[in-house]
């Protein structure tokens, strides 16, 4: 029994002496460098991301056109893509470097990546469209984060903007990661400012006059709100006529407002004129359907 836990123990001693001695130098030299390494890394990018955020407030200058939240969406974008293509150049490079601290050949990884690259061509031509595609819809400033965009295939709102790919939540929620090479249509429905645009019917009997008054003291009475007055650029109006409808006088209310304001703005402005109308009197008319019965026919004796 003596004799097994001291073959044991001379066993166990044994292979920590010769592994010790692998181990203990390969620490001491390549060790402190990968920890060296991975330092670096993590501190240049640090560094990076606050030159890169530096670099864009400065560099991105003012449009005459643009709000300021608009354009420090823009500015949020570019920061946004910039430091995730930094951070994943720093990435790859340290990956790189610390396998061959590990004594693993970079250059058949390299070479046997291009011959991959080479294989899977043709795939990789719709991952290229995509980064172009990108590159325009960012040096264009089609959209930024945080607008709310229609791009044919979804809308919502922009949660982010990478080279490759746009990513949507719609209003139940939804995500949408839509990639630039399959966009064909950008409509941004939040850009600069919003538009309050409304169709209302009255009736035939209605006077004309005396509604127009009472909608554009509507509209008015809402921009002069201390709760939506600051989202109001342009109070909602009268505009015109739009159509003489089979039951009613189709009328046109127009204003302006702050980007993704207009649907808030829009649900106040309905909820106050149908209060209003119906104080007034003014009837809203909506289709109705008569149903005639026929008269029994006459039992025969």
């Amino acid at each position: 029994m003596n004799l097994t836990t001291i073959n044991w123990q001379e066993i166990t001693t044994k292979y920590i002496n010769e592994y010790g001695e692998r181990i203990i130098p390969w620490l001491l030299t390549s060790g402190i460098k990968i920890i060296f390494i991975i330092a670096i890394a993590f501190f240049l990018n640090k560094v990076l991301r606050r030159f890169i955020e530096k670099a864009v407030r400065i560099a991105v200058r003012p449009d005459k056109y643009s709000s300021k939240e608009a354009e420090e969406k823009r500015e949020n974008t570019l920061i946004q893509i910039f430091t995730t293509t930094s951070k994943i150049c720093i990435l790859c490079i340290a990956c790189l470097i610390v396998l061959e601290e590990f004594g693993i050949e970079i250059g058949p990884i390299l070479a046997a990546a291009g011959i991959v690259g080479l294989a899977f061509g043709f795939g990789g031509q719709y991952l290229i469209r995509d980064i172009i595609s990108g590159l325009f819809i960012i040096l264009e400033n089609q959209y930024r984060v945080g607008d709310v965009v229609d791009l044919d295939l979804a809308s919502g709102k922009v949660e982010q903007i990478s080279l490759r790919k746009t990513t949507l939540r719609d209003i139940d929620g939804t995500v949408h990661h839509i990639p630039h090479g399959e966009i064909k249509r950008v409509s941004n429905l939040s850009n600069e400012f919003s538009r309050i645009n409304i169709n209302i019917g009255v009736g035939y009997s209605s006077d004309i006059e005396r509604v127009i008054t009472i909608i554009n003291q509507i509209g008015n009475d809402l921009a002069a709100d201390s709760q939506w007055k600051d989202y109001i650029i342009q109070a909602p109006q009268f505009l015109r006529i739009d159509e003489f409808a089979d039951s009613s006088i189709v009328l046109k209310i127009l204003g302006e407002s702050l980007p993704d304001k207009k649907w808030d703005i829009t649900g106040e402005l309905r909820k106050r004129i149908k209060i209003t109308f119906d104080k007034e009197g003014i009837e809203i008319p909506f289709p109705q359907l008569v149903i005639h019965k026929a008269p029994e026919a006459v039992q025969s004796k």
